[in-house]
């Protein structure tokens, strides 16, 4: 039975549930991250290439804004600057999440000192008042989620739609409206 997306008895086709706002889905993406020590922080290069790569997230506010450090010459704030759209995906075990929204490249050394760490020191040396550390505020706009069920629920739903009993169980899927 082939069905349209918009039909409420097709049980094969992903509908995530709608953002319920930023009230609402903040706290839901700090929850879910906050405690998040890697991101894949995508960028577009001038060329219009799509760049992905690990950032160490530094800190994730309760407005859902994440920080990150950089060197100052690296490609990735050259490309910032240039077109400073960002996505960032964090997985934490089961849980998988996509933001997308806007970076901003700051030479904020009081901030830079209140996000520093030994993580930090081991990658940038001279310290939080070099010039060569950027600091990069990501303001998110808007993301999805999906948070699948633990291996064994995960395996018993295998199981259950492969001998026809129900389909597997995927989890909670939504979007998520941070800005």
């Amino acid at each position: 039975m082939s069905t349209t997306p918009e039909s409420s008895t097709d049980t094969t086709v992903s509908r995530p549930d709608p953002a319920q706002g930023r009230e609402h889905d903040q706290p839901t993406f700090v929850d879910l991250v906050g405690g998040a020590r890697i991101a894949m922080m995508t960028t577009v290069a001038a060329d219009g290439t799509i760049m992905s790569r690990p950032m160490a997230v530094q800190q994730v506010d309760d407005d859902a804004t994440v920080w990150f450090f950089a060197f100052a010459d690296s490609p990735k704030t050259v490309q910032l600057a240039l077109r400073p759209q960002v996505n960032l995906t964090f997985i934490d075990g089961d849980t998988y999440v996509s933001a997308s929204g806007t970076a901003h490249l700051l030479d904020d050394v009081a901030k830079k000192k209140s996000l520093w760490n030994p993580f930090a020191e081991a990658w940038f040396q001279n310290g939080p008042e070099d010039p060569a550390v950027a600091l990069i505020r990501v303001d998110l706009t808007g993301g999805e989620y999906w948070d699948s069920p633990g291996k064994p629920a995960q395996l018993l739903g295998l199981v259950k739609g492969l001998l026809g009993k129900g389909a597997p169980l995927d989890g909670d899927n939504a979007k998520l409206e941070l800005g």
